[in-house]
């Protein structure tokens, strides 16, 4: 366990890699260890001879391997890969002593000149210079999604030169439908009184895959597992840089940001029928054009149509961001399938974990009892602790939030929002309960809870903040809230 730890570290700061290999030396027992998605162990004993040579041997090999065998992701031109004295120590640039995580974590900053190679139309080649990693998943399973501010490196010769430039990189199975494929698919659908959605949704610029070459650990542990090995590549886009919740500055823009993401959400569920299934604070990002400011829900890497949604195994289901995944899905038992009320849902938790733990936007608030964070150990604990602490949250019927003052009005939204959650999933356990007794019942509609936690319901809490009308961006909503109780 604890050397996984240490493969996780690796694999989530410093140089992107795709695996990692670690050697345990106990005693006489050697244990080599590869760690992608798949753990893959080889025990020697250097108490006999023939390990011994084994184990020289694999050392010797280890060394002359090329970067890509060793993990470090191909079409990276780092300076220091070539030249460790161009590496420079936390001293030396006193603005990274400080950072959170390992040293490594800033090795990009500590390594100025780092190239990647993007492959691009017509079998030619874009590179771009790395500036800042923004983001890094501190994982194994699935790898993650990694996020860096890049900038073109081609002198102004191309229509990337001048603009705000993200590279995202990814290890998703070969068979995962890319991002690109369901934002494409957005803009076939987003005309005439549909294109408002394009404001919120992730502009793309390019994007690739990278095979994992014949002669990878990767492609020699397919041979040997065949079906019991998830084949995976590298997949990289270009998209323009948005701004984080933490930019803004007053909460009645963090609550059109909230409001227009849902709106967006609605409207990829309703027509292109994508389900997103990973909302969380990272992925609620900001874009600001003349002046106004739209909420954007980035990042549709764990996407999927919702007719596809039922097949596969369940493994495929349970996705998300821990802190901010519904309260069902932490459950043991639960196979899916994920519905939007599980995204309305993360919704509801990452308003709860900014206004709770943030002053403001970009400053936790200190608790004076304790001196933590309230709902800190969201972000720490497993699925059982999660699934008690929300569980917590949605059946109380005398819940209250506790809100920062920035954040006031949040708590109007918060409490309406719980009650619809907690009504309606004590409906869904009648339901349950009498189906398993084979009772005979009406039909449980169980995307919205029986219709206590519907688009509709949402949109008539958030479509106001603090009582002032926030900006309802399609024709088809501002319609329907005239339909809609007034709760104000």
């Amino acid at each position: 366990m604890q050397v996984a730890g240490y493969a996780r570290d690796v694999l989530s700061h410093g140089i992107i890699r795709s695996h990692v290999i670690v050697f345990l030396v106990d005693s006489k027992l050697v244990r080599g260890i590869f760690y992608d998605p798949l753990t893959v162990v080889q025990v020697l004993n250097l108490a006999i001879k023939s390990d011994q040579l084994i184990f020289a041997k694999m050392i010797k090999q280890m060394r002359a391997l090329p970067p890509e065998g060793l993990g470090i992701v191909p079409n990276l031109d780092a300076t220091f890969m070539k030249d460790r004295k161009s590496l420079r120590s936390a001293e030396e640039m006193p603005q990274y002593a400080a950072a959170d995580g390992p040293p490594s974590n800033e090795i990009f900053e500590w390594s100025e000149g780092s190239l990647f190679d993007i492959p691009y139309k017509n079998k030619t080649i874009r590179t771009v210079r790395v500036k800042r990693v923004l983001f890094r998943s501190n994982g194994i399973i699935g790898r993650g999604t990694i996020v860096m501010r890049v900038a073109c490196h081609c002198d102004g010769k191309c229509d990337w030169c001048g603009k705000k430039l993200i590279l995202k990189l990814s290890f998703p199975a070969k068979t995962r439908v890319s991002e690109q494929t369901f934002m494409d698919r957005c803009r076939e659908l987003a005309q005439g009184d549909h294109a408002w959605v394009l404001n919120h949704l992730p502009h793309i610029y390019w994007t690739f895959d990278i095979q994992y070459s014949k002669s990878t650990p990767q492609a020699n542990f397919k041979k040997k597992f065949k079906d019991d090995y998830e084949m995976r590549l590298m997949r990289g886009s270009i998209q323009e840089e948005l701004r984080p919740l933490s930019s803004l500055t007053t909460a009645t823009g963090c609550a059109q940001v909230f409001y227009d993401v849902v709106q967006c959400h609605h409207w990829a569920w309703k027509y292109p029928q994508i389900l997103h299934r990973d909302i969380s604070q990272g992925n609620i990002l900001v874009r600001e054009k003349n002046g106004e400011i739209y909420g954007v829900l980035n990042d549709w890497d764990l996407a999927i149509w919702l007719n596809d949604q039922r097949d596969g195994p369940t493994s495929k289901f349970r996705t998300g961001t821990k802190p901010y995944m519904a309260r069902e899905q932490h459950g043991i038992k639960w196979q899916g399938p994920h519905r939007f009320r599980h995204d309305l849902e993360s919704v509801f938790y990452v308003i709860l974990l900014l206004v709770s733990l943030y002053s403001s936007p970009k400053v936790k608030a200190v608790e004076p009892d304790t001196g933590g964070f309230m709902y800190e150990e969201w972000h720490k604990q497993d699925d059982t602790f999660l699934a008690g602490q929300k569980g917590n949250v949605l059946h109380d019927a005398n819940w209250e939030p506790s809100v920062m003052p920035f954040f006031f009005g949040f708590a109007l939204w918060l409490s309406e929002l719980q009650f619809s959650l907690c009504s309606g999933l004590v409906e869904l356990g009648k339901y349950q309960r009498a189906v398993r007794l084979q009772h005979q019942v009406p039909a449980f509609d169980e995307d919205s809870l029986g219709g206590r936690f519907s688009y509709e319901k949402v949109v008539s809490v958030m479509h106001s903040y603090d009582d002032e009308e926030l900006k309802t961006r399609g024709s088809e909503w501002r319609k329907t809230l005239l339909s809609l109780p007034d709760l104000y």
